[in-house]
């Protein structure tokens, strides 16, 4: 009621006041106020004219620097269809003109949308102006240096004549020896039709003049001004005015456009004012009191339409712990923007998992020639604009971890506080990425590559200060394995390569240290004499492999091939050589389980040249890399098989949250949302609803017990907010859906 009464007064009281000021002042502001009100109006004609003119010299722009539109391209026997399709677009974006036209000087052709036509035809049997003949029209294009804007005449069109504007623009605009232009028609009526809600129901005429004082266009409502009054109007200053025009008293209104100088007036028998003043103060009182009774009647009908959901906000947030009832209001309004808030945010948590699929992209295949990942990459910070950084990965294990709830949590808080460090020293960027590896964490870092410096001791310093803000956070035991920096962020790949590589090749040095892919060196340096392929070369193939890159692996094998190549060895020599490198992809193999590789050992060993050897490894490569690729998402499926089976177990528990699940598998909440969404298709609080909605469903259909225990069985707390989503949901409130159910059981049932 109270909400009803507050429509009432904020309707009665502005009402009331203007009824009283205008009962006093009847006779001598009805004047005004219709004068008032065509200078509005005016003002509205001139506003809405002006906009279309200006989008009309914006489209003779936009054509006059439209590499399509060239006098080359239009006349080229094949690029001259893109020219039309282009002045077809130009012209169904204007809503006035009704035909546009492209000449160029000195030119017996015009263009238009519908393709190439003479200029004597077009303006002689398309369009055949009353007064404007075709000599006059061929100098004017040609000779036009400012838009130009001639008075409406009748235009013969398909031998039906019609009333139209035409508009002249110069191309370029503004430029002193323009090369063309651009011809617009329009009809009268697009003008006049703008300015026939200005009289209403009184006698009079509008006129709208040119800059020169040219009369463009006319409406006229009754009364017709003869010519030579018309030059009168066309000097009037902007504003209202009464004036005496062939012998008759006139009310003038005039409004000047600051846009292209043209003033817009209109004219009114001034006899009608004192007409309509003898029936005011019964209309005035009939139209108040019919007014009071429509007002009332609908505040109250608007009032209760429209206080319906914000009282089911107030509930739902009285119902969420709001009980002050003095700050009621207050709080609806607080709640509403707070969940806007909420949602906002909600949105804003999205970013971080499309940014961490697009770094996984980078590190596994290398920047992909993709413009929205190109962009995506740009607005992370991750790539300089001119391509100047150096980029190299890292990778953070930690060992001997315990499997425990305080070390997996501390982790999880260490990788979020790396996906978005700012160090205080080195003039690096650092971004952490997620990745399949379990209790392995990666880091994308770009280094400015216009500092002077050695590469590798920047590198140093950037790896020191990660390791000292880690050092202040976590007292848990961390190696890292560092790749080689590239200037080329595709080649990020084999920089994370060469990380797993370093960090593999930790287990003959103490755990807890820093491994340089760069500083990993050979035992004994080989001599031409005792050559060996290089152990780094190795290790970078080997992880490779192990990664699933076949990219990496298939240029790796190029590579140490062309090394062999280069060596002048003994034929033993060569061939112990080669069956090392091949040993390298058995033992991979062996670890992955491919055991149909050794089936086939006589033809991968009955190689006679290192072409052969080549192709071997290069096949062998794909089918490891293929097998890796099918081992890490049976790994993944098989984990999120688990995790939708224990959600599926314990959706009724209402302390199941992501947050909660994400602790008991060991994963962090941000993997979780995005594997499940992969998994399920739906987030995972869209996930638990439908299930809990299907039990209900379920439970409703097959069992008589109490609408709230079914509610609280599915781990439901809030009944009224799960009867309103459930009705969203359904369309049936869950009683009504009982019931709907129970009749149609029962109609079932009825024997035939």
């Amino acid at each position: 009621m109270k909400y009803a009464l507050s429509y009432i007064l904020m309707f009665l009281i502005p009402l009331t006041a203007v009824t009283i000021f205008v009962y006093e002042n009847a006779v001598k502001g009805l004047r005004v106020e219709i004068e008032q009100s065509n200078v509005n109006q005016l003002n509205q004609v001139k506003n809405t004219i002006d906009t279309r003119m200006v989008e009309l010299q914006e489209i003779s722009g936009r054509i006059a620097y439209d590499r399509h539109l060239t006098p080359y391209m239009v006349r080229h026997p094949y690029y001259s269809l893109e020219a039309i399709q282009a002045l077809a677009n130009y012209k169904a974006s204007s809503s006035i003109a009704e035909d546009l036209f492209l000449y160029f000087h000195d030119d017996s052709n015009i263009y238009s949308y519908r393709g190439l036509a003479d200029l004597d035809v077009t303006f002689n049997t398309l369009y055949q102006f009353e007064h404007w003949t075709p000599e006059n029209i061929r100098q004017a294009l040609n000779e036009t240096r400012q838009p130009l804007m001639r008075p409406a005449e009748n235009v013969t069109v398909n031998s039906r004549k019609e009333s139209m504007l035409v508009m002249l623009v110069p191309v370029k605009p503004n430029d002193p020896f323009p090369y063309g232009t651009v011809v617009y028609l329009m009809k009268e009526s697009k003008l006049t039709g703008v300015m026939d809600s200005i009289l209403r129901n009184f006698s009079g005429s509008s006129y709208i003049f040119s800059a020169t004082g040219e009369v463009l266009t006319t409406n006229s409502h009754g009364v017709n001004l003869p010519k030579e009054e018309l030059n009168t109007l066309s000097t009037l200053e902007p504003g209202i005015h009464s004036l005496e025009l062939d012998g008759e008293q006139y009310s003038v209104v005039s409004v000047q456009s600051e846009e292209n100088g043209w003033t817009y007036v209109t004219t009114m028998p001034s006899f009608q004012f004192f007409s309509r003043v003898a029936h005011v103060q019964t209309l005035i009182l009939l139209v108040f009191c019919i007014t009071v009774i429509t007002g009332i009647a609908a505040a109250l009908l608007l009032a209760k339409r429209q206080y319906h959901p914000i009282k089911d906000l107030m509930e739902f947030a009285k119902l969420r712990g709001s009980d002050n009832e003095s700050l009621k209001l207050r709080n609806e309004w607080e709640w509403i923007r707070q969940t806007l808030h909420e949602y906002s945010a909600r949105i804003d948590l999205q970013e971080p998992f499309v940014r961490n699929q697009c770094m996984l992209l980078l590190l596994k295949h290398g920047k992909p020639d993709d413009p929205e990942i190109e962009q995506m990459i740009l607005s992370a910070g991750l790539r300089h604009p001119q391509g100047q950084d150096l980029y190299f990965s890292a990778i953070l294990s930690w060992d001997n971890t315990e499997p425990g709830a305080g070390s997996s949590h501390e982790r999880h808080l260490l990788q979020e506080m790396l996906s978005n460090i700012c160090l205080p020293g080195p003039d690096a960027q650092i971004f952490g990425v997620e990745f399949s590896a379990k209790n392995q964490f990666a880091l994308i870092i770009s280094l400015p590559g216009d500092e002077e410096g050695p590469v590798q001791s920047r590198m140093e310093q950037v790896i020191e200060a990660i390791q000292a803000v880690i050092r202040e956070h976590s007292q848990l035991a961390l190696s890292i394995g560092v790749g080689m920096a590239y200037r080329d962020l595709a080649r990020l790949n084999q920089s994370f390569i060469e990380a797993a590589a370093a960090l593999e090749h930790r287990m003959i040095r103490r755990s807890g240290q820093v491994t340089y892919f760069e500083q990993l060196t050979e035992p004994n340096p080989p001599a031409a004499e005792n050559f060996w392929i290089p152990r780094k070369s190795m290790l970078k193939l080997e992880q490779s492999l192990k990664q699933g890159n076949e990219s990496v692996a298939r240029q790796m094998i190029a590579d140490t091939i062309d090394t062999i190549k280069d060596e002048p060895l003994q034929a033993g020599l060569l061939r112990c050589i080669c069956f090392d490198l091949l040993n390298a992809f058995l033992r991979t193999a062996s670890e992955l389980g491919m055991d149909e590789v050794f089936a086939d050992m006589p033809g991968l060993t009955s190689f006679e040249t290192l072409e052969e050897l080549e192709s071997r490894l290069r096949s062998l490569a794909t089918a490891i890399c293929e097998q890796v690729e099918r081992n890490t998402e049976t790994g993944e499926s098989t984990l999120m098989d688990d995790i939708l089976a224990y959600v599926d177990q314990q959706f009724a528990d209402y302390t199941l949250s992501l947050e909660h699940v994400a602790l008991k598998f060991a994963i962090s909440t941000s993997y979780l949302s995005r594997s499940f969404k992969e998994k399920t298709g739906s987030n995972f609080s869209q996930y638990i609803w439908q299930r809990r909605v299907d039990e209900v469903i379920r439970l409703l259909e097959n069992t008589s017990a109490p609408l709230k225990e079914i509610i609280e069985q599915v781990g439901y707390l809030d009944a009224p907010n799960f009867i309103r989503k459930f009705k969203k949901e359904t369309g049936l409130t869950p009683g009504q859906y009982r019931k709907d159910h129970a009749l149609k059981g029962t109609a079932a049932k009825r024997p035939v």
